[in-house]
């Protein structure tokens, strides 16, 4: 039973940690769901057992979000990956420019994607910096004729967030929110679209969740592949296809969970003091760890730092697996540590974590 296991500090960058409550919930009503004498895994997504889960998940998310009623919430398969393409090829012609602020690596997917069906161009880049900040708003690039402008909300791999968002004039704005979406309030008003998987904030893996508004869905591409087309889910409520049910009723679970917290400013306080608790060893340990993002850009979901050199932080690292530290390290693409403390990552976690780095340091400083 899950109560007798002992569970891992898990910073994994995705799929992370789900709350505790609703694997246990999860777990009770795996077997016989609801009195239905199947699992939820078994239900007809036809069903009104099953649509009831569906439109509670659609209910909850734009309650917690504060979506307005001129935007559709759609359940999408094949992660942000997906949306790379399916983003211009619904949105952008073969003569038409996108703007694309470059922060990282999912950035440069998407820009990549981009490129096969129109003329992406650099808004911005911090990339001549590591990456290391989020560009201010007086740098973005963009016309009033471009199809849009895209932006990463939160940069899993290099740390830095965006702390607001900027308002774009006449251009629809795009935003990849994969990585911190149910992290904090933002005014969802200020994009035509929204993407993102559900592996770190929102669920398990196998759903992406699209928050599109519907003036925009009106101006899509119509040549393009049925199920790539964003008209097709909003006009079915998701249902189109066979949707990932156990997704959809894992992500509604966790929103259940949010709620119950007290919404998304609790979420936010509780994220904001575990980040400090990482970012304080951090600061306080005088060169010993060094933050890679600049202060002004620090990620609350992604903490990335290096040690002094790498025979140290090879040491680190195997300590703390040892100590049963979960995923810090940092993304195969550029090595160094991370501990990503999304929403469902206990305070405790990142408490234990904070004191197994000051005691690192003390005996190796």
């Amino acid at each position: 039973m899950i109560d007798q296991l002992q569970r891992a500090y898990n910073f994994n960058a995705g799929p992370s940690a789900l709350p505790l409550d609703v694997l246990k919930k999860a777990q009770e009503e795996l077997v016989d769901f609801r009195g239905t004498g199947m699992s939820v895994m078994e239900l007809s997504h036809r069903s009104a057992a099953y649509e009831e889960v569906h439109n509670q998940a659609i209910a909850l998310l734009k309650e917690l979000l504060s979506i307005p009623d001129n935007y559709e919430v759609l359940f999408l398969q094949g992660g942000a990956s997906l949306q790379f393409s399916m983003i211009p090829m619904n949105f952008l012609k073969p003569e038409q420019k996108a703007a694309y602020v470059m922060t990282g690596s999912w950035s440069e997917k998407a820009f990549a994607e981009a490129k096969l069906f129109g003329n992406p161009y650099h808004s911005a880049s911090t990339k001549d910096g590591q990456y290391r900040q989020i560009p201010k708003f007086e740098e973005l690039q963009y016309n009033t004729d471009d199809a849009y402008v895209h932006l990463t909300s939160n940069n899993t791999i290099y740390g830095t967030q965006w702390k607001d968002f900027p308002v774009i004039e006449g251009v629809p704005l795009i935003g990849d929110m994969s990585s911190d979406i149910l992290s904090r309030p933002f005014d969802v008003s200020k994009f035509a679209l929204i993407y993102a998987g559900a592996q770190k904030n929102l669920g398990p893996s196998g759903v992406t969740v699209a928050i599109i508004r519907k003036d925009l869905l009106e101006k899509a591409n119509t040549n393009i592949p049925t199920m790539l087309k964003y008209s097709t889910h909003a006009k079915n409520n998701s249902l189109y296809n066979t949707p990932p049910t156990f997704g959809i009723y894992m992500l509604g679970e966790v929103l259940n969970w949010v709620k119950g917290l007290g919404g998304i400013h609790e979420i936010t306080k509780r994220n904001e003091e575990k980040a400090k608790l990482i970012y304080d060893a951090i600061d306080l340990s005088n060169g010993f760890y060094n933050g890679h993002a600049e202060k002004d850009s620090r990620s609350l979901m992604n903490i990335t730092f290096r040690l002094k050199d790498e025979e140290l932080e090879k040491k680190f690292l195997a300590e703390a697996k040892k100590e049963g530290f979960i995923g810090v390290n940092g993304h195969r693409s550029v090595g160094g540590c991370r501990a990503s403390t999304y929403n469902a990552v206990p305070y405790e976690t990142c408490k234990a974590f904070s004191e197994f780095m000051v005691q690192f340091q003390q005996t190796n400083g």
